[in-house]
């Protein structure tokens, strides 16, 4: 019924607790979902537990909010996104939240290895997982001048837990990108995100649950996990004035659309 299109399974946090977290999945209907990869260090456990488990699929990427790890290069992209159930090229994309004493423009690293993952991207006609985080303005540039702009050609994507305006959610739309909402959508404070909920197109939206992080009311605070997604899609529901079925519905043949896949 529900599908959770960004999830860390393999965190420490969940993979210790894999088997109840899989009950509990079960129980709350979220019966798929996509592991995502965030360093290359990662990736063969991401990997080798999407091959493991059905209906989990991988990604393959380089966070950008990561130092000090493996860098990727645009032959690795390729061979991994190549790889059985790699449905998707990142997590990928901009942060410039904690610069500390740096620039913006000292950040040109972290816009190189974004380059590379949209080459990537595109070259394997798969789609990117956004990162975006006080960098939306470089994030449509480069998107922009690396080709993407929702035609044929375009690798297209999704924005994952959006917590940008309406303005920056309408230019993602009109390059072809999906924007995806976690449990920040519940929180008291989010007014703005909820906002961007009732305008984005129904064929459009995707929900996920981005655990381990950010579980949803009433479960703010503890460690979050894919059986939590139906708070996400109820508080969709709300905002949008239809059913919690009608949510499901729609955001998992998103998901089949946008990745490709059927179950």
């Amino acid at each position: 019924m529900f599908t959770d299109s960004h999830c860390h399974l393999t965190f420490p946090e969940l993979a210790l607790s894999w088997p109840s977290i899989s009950e509990a999945m079960r129980a709350a209907k979220v019966d798929r979902a996509l592991c995502i990869c965030t360093t290359l260090e990662e990736f063969e456990a991401v990997h080798s537990f999407a091959l493991s488990v059905p209906h989990i699929w991988a990604s393959a990427g380089v966070h950008p909010d990561n130092e000090g790890v493996r860098e990727p290069d645009l032959e690795t992209l390729l061979f991994l996104g190549s790889l059985p159930k790699v449905i998707a090229i990142g997590e990928t994309g901009l942060d410039y939240y904690r610069l500390g004493d740096r620039s913006i423009a000292d950040m040109e690293w972290q816009r190189e290895r974004f380059r590379l993952h949209i080459r990537a991207a595109r070259q394997l006609g798969k789609p990117l997982v956004i990162h975006t985080r006080n960098a939306s303005e470089d994030t449509l540039r480069l998107l922009k001048e690396e080709g993407e702009c929702g035609d044929s050609r375009s690798a297209g994507g999704v924005f994952h837990c959006f917590t940008e305006d309406t303005l920056v959610a309408r230019r993602a739309l009109d390059l072809g990108f999906y924007i995806s909402f976690s449990g920040i959508v519940t929180f008291k404070s989010a007014q703005s995100i909820r906002d961007v909920v009732a305008m984005v197109p129904l064929d459009r939206l995707l929900i996920e649950t981005d655990s381990p992080y950010l579980a949803p009311v009433p479960h703010r605070g503890k460690t979050n996990n894919p059986s939590y997604l139906p708070f996400v899609a109820q508080e969709l529901a709300r905002i949008r004035d239809c059913s919690i079925e009608d949510i499901a519905s729609v955001t998992s043949r998103n998901f089949e659309e946008l990745f490709k896949v059927k179950t």
